[in-house]
Formats: C-alpha cells, structure tokens, sequence
C-alpha cells in the first residue's frame, strides 16, 4: 500500500483524530472513507464543479 503525506490544520486534524477515537477506527481508516465518499459523490466532474468542490473542502479544513 502506497503512503502519502498530507498538510492540514492542526485543529482540523484534531477533529480528525477526536472522531477516529470515538468510532475506534484509525486516522487512515477514516480518511480513505471520507476520500472514498468523495469520489463517489463527485463522479467525472467540469473544472468549474471542481473548483466549487475545493471551495467546500477548503471550508471544512477551517
């Protein structure tokens, strides 16, 4: 399995870690999940439904 490193806020990564505990799963666990649903939300996208997209991650990372 490939490893990939990943910058974020650190408050959001606690949130990421605080929701990993309460469901006693890894942060890996976790976050292929959320990449997963993503994906299959977002299916072929336009650049401009891209770009809406990594506005809303953007607001979630904050």
């Amino acid at each position: 399995m490939a490893r990939i490193l990943v910058s974020m806020p650190d408050k959001f990564l606690e949130s990421i870690d605080k929701l990993a505990d309460i469901e006693q799963r890894t942060r890996s666990e976790l976050v292929r999940e959320a990449l997963r649903s993503y994906i299959k939300k977002s299916g072929a996208v336009s650049p401009k439904q891209a770009e809406g997209n990594a506005k809303i991650l953007e607001q979630l990372l904050d």
